[in-house]
């Protein structure tokens, strides 16, 4: 009997491993090209502390890699495997200059794309819950210069409790090309935009169902 929990436990462990994901291979490329390496990188461990400064882009997140070169007003894609429901949210933030050796702190951060619930017949519904892939477009009036891309999905199966939601990150390093005067707003920091009591985050998505569900953060930059 003690070796038969002793498996199921194993089974449990491997299985919730399995049901983590990451986002790599932006455009294409090797894994970490251009996205940054994190410590929890095997375990694809999602950060559950909104407060700490790995909600900025990932555990223990380096600050170095490679700078990928992409068009403002085009689109950039990651591989991914989404098995949880929750919101997919997109930030951008300006490096001073260089972006690789920048670490992204202050506000600096400005959201460009988002994608929250559906609702129909009394269910809510999660659009990007089973995506392979993701992509968004790079803002056409995005000022020319080095960016931190921030892909984030918040699982929200266990957010009934504060410290239940799950937020899966990756940041990558663009150079932006082409573009325009934009002047991104509002800007806000990580940690900082977020609050472990969110509406966004703290939210039980089972029962009562919800009727309306707004994602965390700042409102979406029309750029």
């Amino acid at each position: 009997m003690k070796i038969f929990s002793t498996l199921v436990l194993a089974v449990a462990a491997a299985q919730q491993v399995l049901a983590h994901y990451r986002f790599l291979g932006i455009n294409g490329s090797g894994d970490y090209d251009y996205i940054r390496l994190y410590q929890n990188q095997y375990s694809n461990g999602p950060i559950t502390n909104v407060q700490s400064t790995d909600i900025r882009c990932n555990l223990g997140a380096a600050t170095t890699t490679g700078t990928l070169t992409v068009a403002a007003g085009s689109t950039v894609t990651f591989r991914t495997s989404i098995s949880h429901p929750g919101p997919l949210l997109w930030y951008m933030a300006k490096a001073p200059s260089t972006v690789n050796g920048w670490d992204g702190s202050g506000n600096v951060w400005f959201k460009i794309a988002q994608t929250g619930a559906t609702f129909s017949g009394g269910a809510m519904n999660w659009p990007s819950s089973g995506l392979t892939t993701v992509s968004t477009k790079i803002p056409s009036s995005l000022r020319a210069g080095e960016y931190l891309l921030r892909v984030e999905h918040i699982a929200l199966h266990g957010a009934g409790s504060v410290g239940g939601s799950q937020h899966y990150i990756s940041c990558a390093q663009l150079k932006v090309t082409g573009g325009g005067s934009g002047n991104p707003s509002p800007l806000v920091s990580f940690p900082g935009a977020y609050s472990p009591q969110d509406p966004g985050i703290l939210i039980n998505i089972y029962w009562p169902v919800p009727t309306s569900y707004t994602p965390p953060g700042p409102s979406v930059w029309q750029g």
